[in-house]
């Protein structure tokens, strides 16, 4: 896939939640290299730091170890844009989390967790930060699951559930916010090669064979091209999967 000459989004200022690993990470390393400055977020502080150092060789890069499901945690990073930098051009929702488990024996817990971090930390990040947003005419992408259009799963239903809603948010606030110039794009990932998907390899006692699968970068490529369309043209949902299909 290839850019339209002159397409770029220097020098925009992107945040990337789920930072510290897989998907986010290289979605987070690729911005780095069109943007004046990077925000990355993350749990792991090992892997953010990862992260950083990657991104950090083509652009300034911010970092935060912040616990999303916390509200309070998010104090820092808000100013970080609302006072210091003052601008966000772009906003990528990577954070995520999933739990495998039939509806007769899930925990509640589980299901509150997924829906802290998987719908309301994406909701919340995006109501707070939506006037900068505007400001710029930026771009909003949920990283969402194939699993947020089809349940036909067994021992998905709480995961799942989270991801239709994510794609209500994201297709209700492009609704919303397309007249203020702000693009909203949903990417429906099949699996992929994370370590997300390796913990869940384990579980279903499966053979990890991440070359079979999709690959972060994949995903960063495809994000990061779509961002850079001509404001004639909205991309608003993407499904990538797989080429090899598994058993």
């Amino acid at each position: 896939m290839r850019a339209r000459s002159g397409a770029k989004l220097r020098p925009a200022v992107a945040l990337v939640t789920g930072a510290s690993s897989g998907v986010g990470r290289a979605i987070a390393s690729s911005l780095a290299r069109h943007c004046r400055e990077v925000c990355i977020v993350g749990r792991n502080s090992a892997g953010l730091t990862e992260t950083e150092v990657d991104a950090r060789r083509f652009c300034r890069v911010a970092t935060f170890q912040i616990d999303l499901t916390a509200e309070r945690a998010l104090g820092p990073l808000l100013r970080h844009f609302q006072e210091s930098v003052g601008r966000l051009d772009v906003l990528v929702h990577c954070a995520g989390v999933i739990y495998q488990e039939t509806l007769e024996n899930a925990a509640l817990e589980h299901l509150d967790l997924q829906y802290a971090i998987n719908v309301r930390a994406p909701y919340l990040l995006t109501q707070r930060l939506l006037p900068l947003l505007a400001a710029a005419r930026g771009q909003v992408v949920f990283v969402n699951s194939s699993l947020g259009l089809d349940a036909k799963r067994p021992d998905i239903g709480q995961y799942s559930a989270t991801k239709h809603a994510a794609k209500a948010i994201a297709d209700s606030l492009r609704e919303e916010v397309n007249r203020k110039g702000i693009r909203v794009l949903t990417v429906y990932l099949g699996r992929t090669a994370t370590p997300m998907q390796e913990a869940l390899h384990r579980q279903e006692n499966k053979v990890y064979q991440p070359e079979l699968l999709l690959q972060p970068e994949d995903v960063a490529s495809l994000v990061v091209h779509t961002l850079m369309l001509p404001r004639t043209a909205e991309v608003t949902d993407i499904c990538i999967r797989p080429m090899r299909k598994l058993c």
